[in-house]
């Protein structure tokens, strides 16, 4: 099923264009005006989705007589509704965390305490569990999110996994992507396959220094 819209969108203006007689040029991006078309266009995505609106039948139409812009407006910010979503969650999610970088130990906690409160927020939104609850069905917007929003964060864990390897705190011999995999996968294990996990304050710090006990070097 595709997520594009059945008619022809309004062409690109590129920002160039005239302004017609009487009436200002459109704001550039980044410009108050222009944030604010931006955030007008989020809250109408999140007013519909809460709402319980699909994701096939939320047209960019339909989001820009919400969210009262024209389509151009939309256009001009993402080529289509894959970008545009992503960058809502984006929006609505928590940032990524800043590792400390002090230890292994400290790198992973704060990143796996990070995905533990994402599991929370996604539980409590209806946003987030409206659109990750169908997101998969729609391959584009899924490779989006999986290339803007997942693989970053999965590089601050191969980076704190090689942190830790130069610096004798976890065993040097092993693959960089299996010991992420190791740390990362029993919190993964709640917030996706089994969704209704216990996700308890202090997890976080329990199943890193369970990893650690086997990752250790040896003497």
């Amino acid at each position: 099923m595709s997520l594009q819209d059945g008619g022809v969108p309004e062409p690109h203006d590129g920002g160039t264009r005239s302004a017609p007689a009487g009436e200002s040029a459109p704001a550039r991006r980044g410009r108050p005006r222009s944030e604010a078309a931006e955030q007008a266009i989020f809250d109408a995505a999140i007013e519909l989705l809460e709402g319980g609106t699909p994701l096939a039948e939320l047209s960019i139409e339909r989001l820009a007589r919400t969210a009262g812009v024209g389509k151009a407006t939309i256009y001009r910010r993402w080529p289509g509704k894959e970008e545009l979503f992503v960058d809502l969650l984006r929006s609505v999610e928590l940032p990524d965390p800043v590792l400390p970088g002090t230890s292994v130990r400290d790198d992973f906690v704060t990143l796996l305490e990070s995905i533990r409160q994402r599991g929370l927020a996604k539980r409590t939104s209806a946003l987030l569990h409206n659109v990750f609850s169908q997101m998969q069905l729609y391959p584009k917007l899924w490779e989006a999110y999986h290339h803007t929003v997942i693989e970053p964060r999965r590089r601050l864990g191969l980076d704190a996994v090689r942190r830790g390897m130069e610096r004798g705190e976890i065993r040097d011999d092993l693959d960089v992507e299996l010991v992420g995999d190791l740390f990362t996968g029993p919190l993964l294990i709640r917030t996706v396959i089994r969704p209704g996990g216990t996700l308890e304050e202090g997890l976080a710090e329990r199943i890193v220094d369970s990893v650690l006990e086997g990752l250790r070097p040896r003497t």
